[in-house]
């Protein structure tokens, strides 16, 4: 998904509040994406105190929404570069199309991962059927030695596993007995986990990676700290395993990482190194792309879409800062 804001901030600001047992709770910031009926994503990554956890940069969760009343997903071809788009529905679907060729549905409980590297564009519309949407947009920032890569998609169905009474849905790395190949610059895991009403699990942890818990639904406690619904509870690197308790039926999920030991600069759908750098990927889109210049260019073009490419927001008037 595009970051459609019409006055993008290089880091979203936001609220981090140090609870017991090291839990660290990040607020939501609501964001709506688009006009007036547009859907609204409620963002939690990245934060003025924290924009990574591990290479994870980018956390937006929406619905349960009813496209009669939002109009759904229609997001016209725009650019990204330096990350990967991970794309992770709850309920809906969603047609994808990009500028190497991949037209692919995004359905539940299915991965579609794309890597952007040096440039790609891509298109997303919910398809005709759809009546509601939910589910959860996710970037991951390319480490310096990978960000330069061709960009490339991939589609991947994991096999469900388990944690006690909860089921486990790993979309990215592995995570009691579930998983997928899907291609990673940076050791990672990403994982959705339904926990029944009532239950207690030990959630196992890579200690070398620092995680976020982000709440989709239900009453939930992370080592006996309340995570209300749509707030990430961030765990430091250290951890062997954390301890996740439902008083009501829950689904979850999972990030984590190694830290990325890198500073980013995040602007609009770009991730780059510098403000100068940002300056120059803007201009080739709006060069290249929206002025029609060189369609072969960097961000190539998005065949099948019924539209124009969406034009990038104006840069701020002070000089982007790396962040991480």
């Amino acid at each position: 998904m595009s970051n459609l804001e019409r006055d993008p901030a290089e880091l979203v600001a936001g609220t981090a509040v140090l609870a017991d047992a090291g839990v660290e709770l990040l607020e939501p910031r609501d964001v709506p994406l688009g006009g007036p009926r547009a859907m609204t994503v409620r963002r939690t990554l990245p934060q003025r105190r924290r924009s990574l956890i591990g290479g994870w940069c980018f956390v937006d969760h929406y619905g349960p929404d009813d496209v009669a009343a939002t109009g759904g997903m229609r997001v016209p071809p725009h650019p990204h570069t330096g990350l990967q788009t991970v794309s992770w529905l709850f309920e809906g679907e969603v047609d994808h199309r990009d500028s190497v060729g991949s037209h692919a549905l995004v359905r539940p409980g299915e991965l579609n991962l794309m890597t952007a590297g040096r440039g790609i564009s891509h298109s997303e519309v919910s398809t005709p059927g759809t009546r509601r949407l939910h589910g959860v947009q996710l970037w991951v920032a390319l480490p310096e030695a990978s960000r330069g890569v061709a960009p490339f998609f991939e589609h991947h169905v994991p096999v469900a596993g388990a944690i006690g009474a909860a089921t486990v849905r790993t979309f990215v790395g592995s995570l009691a007995g579930s998983g997928t190949s899907a291609t990673v610059f940076s050791p990672l895991v990403g994982a959705e986990v339904l926990v029944p009403a009532g239950e207690t699990i030990e959630v196992p942890l890579d200690a070398s990676f620092e995680h976020g818990i982000l709440v989709d639904a239900g009453e939930v406690s992370v080592e006996g700290v309340a995570v209300p619904v749509s707030h990430l509870a961030y765990l430091h690197p250290g951890r062997g395993s954390v301890t996740v308790s439902a008083a009501t039926p829950a689904r979850l999920v999972l990030l984590g990482g190694e830290p990325l030991g890198e500073e980013i600069v995040m602007w609009w759908n770009f991730i780059g190194r510098s403000h100068d750098e940002v300056v120059a990927f803007r201009a080739d889109w709006q060069g290249e792309v929206i002025a029609g210049a060189d369609p072969h260019g960097r961000f190539g073009t998005v065949d099948g879409y019924d539209g124009a490419p969406l034009p990038a927001p104006e840069l701020p008037t002070v000089r982007l800062r790396p962040r991480g």
